[in-house]
């Protein structure tokens, strides 16, 4: 499309052009339609008046205005339109996104570590621990809300399940030198 780099400038205004008059997936409206209420002309038609622009031509000053102002009046109402086309669009995104998610089951006598987060005292420099614990599970409570424990049986909180991890038990050193031993 383009022999030289240097000449992206010349090109940009078609680019702008194609992007603002395209639908989007999210809206299934074009940015321009958003804005100004009603399709871009685009310079091909200019040159060849679709029926569209013949149609425009053809009315008088007045009739012109009355239409851009009942233009102006359906926008409102396409906008709000494209609000609930939004929220339709990102529950379709986070169900698709959900699908292949798998939630954490806790249960009480199991293990887990806690997430140290950046704005936390733990969390000194990048070599720091990035998880604390491990914990006991001590109940969990309706909505995944746990009540943790020190192992010890001390110091009983609660916490939101999602800056948890299961505790995973690490390979013992006898079964180590069993792999690597001859």
């Amino acid at each position: 499309m383009v022999e030289n780099h240097k000449q992206w400038h010349k090109k940009l205004p078609f680019a702008l052009l194609g992007y603002r008059t395209t639908v989007r997936t999210s809206t299934g409206e074009t940015p321009y339609m958003l804005v100004y209420g009603t399709e871009a002309v685009i310079p091909a038609e200019v040159e060849i008046p679709s029926l569209r622009i013949i149609q425009e031509a053809e009315l008088s000053d007045a009739e012109w205005i009355k239409s851009c102002y009942e233009q102006l009046a359906f926008i409102d109402g396409k906008r709000m339109n494209e609000i609930g086309y939004g929220q339709l669009y990102q529950n379709r995104m986070s169900r698709a996104f959900n699908k292949r998610v798998k939630p954490m089951q806790f249960a009480p006598g199991k293990l887990a570590l806690k997430k140290i987060f950046p704005h936390q005292d733990e969390a000194k420099g990048k070599f720091s621990l990035k998880w604390q614990g491990p914990y006991l599970v001590h109940r969990v409570l309706r909505g995944g809300v746990l009540i943790l424990a020190e192992m010890d049986g001390e110091g009983v909180f609660y916490v939101s399940p999602t800056p948890l991890s299961p505790y995973v038990e690490s390979v013992c050193p006898k079964m180590f030198l069993k792999l690597f031993v001859l």
